[in-house]
């Protein structure tokens, strides 16, 4: 046969999946692993949704997505953060952030331009740079500033060959958020050096202490900027696989015409269940982001107490405690809490090299079931 494709085989499978194959083995598993709400979707969404497929919407959309949905997209975005998109060519849709994020890097890059990624990240982030024929410079944070990225780290990484800059806050598996100073000081050197910047804000309803940061609403980021969001975390709409992107319009028709050959349009039922979300659904956001808010509290102080450093978490629903004190390596840890006493969490090295000696607890289940984990960890720590 002959060789398959390289830049697939240079990457390797993550390393989040051997832990979730183990836990399929296994019995009462209390699994701190996916990050995924517990709730479900509110229930005006999903009649939403029903009504439409009753009443016969079966069919195609515009490859850019329902222009009514776009139109709210573009309505909600100026109403919460100032920005502005025109939905007629501004704004697509797409199947879930994942692929708007794949298409983003394969319409702006060309073979070898490099991308700088601040690490911790998520783990699709390199993975979807390599695949457009890029090339992932990462940015190395530390808990010591919180895991935020600073300017002069970012500037020290740009060389001719940099195209863009990736910043995802609230952070992915750090919980990190990053205030509007600290962002426009980053997007100053984007300006500098004429770099484009993708903005990956799934989290953006789910940030506790400081309102959240549009990137979009940046000096200077209208014309570098590309938005990406979507409902799989502030509406509990993971399965239902709907996101959008929001950039100028050669940035947004590029991705278009990607989309179009790939995936042709989100599925019609999704975004019609969308469109509702953003019309009636705010109460629900705000109901699951408070009950967020104080899983994250019980959860990040039963931590501490067990003697585990792992600060408060500004922003999404992950804990990344520190695990050095334990002496063992986070695979060691994770694999040993898992087998000994059913608690499935996450090795922060997965996440790149400023992982090393964390993990990430996603807190986004019942509070029983985190006091029952925080019960189980406190007998395992006793152990080691």
């Amino acid at each position: 046969m002959r060789p398959l494709s390289e830049s697939v085989l240079s990457v390797p499978a993550s390393g989040i999946r051997r832990f979730f194959d183990l836990v399929s083995e296994m019995d009462d598993v209390i699994s701190l692993g996916v990050g995924e709400p517990d709730f479900v979707t509110p229930w005006r969404v999903r009649e939403a949704a029903i009504w439409s497929l009753e009443r016969g919407y079966t069919t195609y959309t515009s490859n850019y997505g329902l222009l009514e949905l776009r139109r709210e997209i573009a309505r909600m975005l100026h109403n919460r953060y100032g920005v502005i998109y025109d939905a007629a060519c501004e704004v697509l849709v797409t199947v879930g952030v994942s692929e708007a994020l794949d298409t983003a890097f394969r319409a702006l890059l060309n073979p070898g331009d490099e991308v700088l990624i601040p690490e911790p990240c998520y783990v699709s982030y390199q993975p979807c740079v390599r695949f457009a024929g890029g090339c992932p410079v990462p940015v190395p944070t530390t808990a010591e500033n919180g895991f935020r990225a600073r300017a002069e780290d970012v500037r020290a990484r740009v060389t001719p060959r940099t195209k863009a800059i990736l910043l995802s806050y609230p952070t992915n598996p750090t919980g990190a958020t990053m205030d509007r100073e600290g962002l426009q000081a980053i997007m100053d050197v984007a300006v500098e050096h004429d770099l484009y910047v993708v903005s990956d804000e799934i989290y953006d309803r789910l940030s506790y202490d400081a309102p959240h940061t549009c990137v979009a609403s940046l000096h200077g980021a209208a014309e570098r900027t590309v938005l990406l969001n979507g409902f799989s975390k502030a509406y509990a709409m993971t399965g239902w696989r709907i996101g959008y992107a929001c950039a100028p319009a050669p940035v947004i028709e590029m991705m278009m015409k990607i989309h179009q050959y790939t995936m042709l349009c989100a599925p019609i039922t999704a975004q019609m269940g969308a469109l509702e979300a953003l019309r009636h659904a705010e109460r629900d956001t705000e109901e699951m982001v408070a009950d967020y808010d104080r899983r994250r509290r019980l959860f990040t102080k039963g931590l501490c107490e067990l003697g585990l450093d792992c600060p408060l978490p500004g922003g999404a629903f992950y804990a990344f405690p520190s695990i050095q004190r334990t002496g063992l390596t986070e695979e060691v840890f994770v694999e040993r809490l898992l087998t000994e006493q059913r608690v499935l969490v996450v090795p922060g090295s997965v996440f790149g090299p400023g992982g090393v000696g964390h993990v990430r607890c996603c807190y986004a289940t019942a509070t029983d079931k985190l006091n029952e984990a925080l019960v189980r960890i406190g007998r395992f720590l006793e152990t080691v």
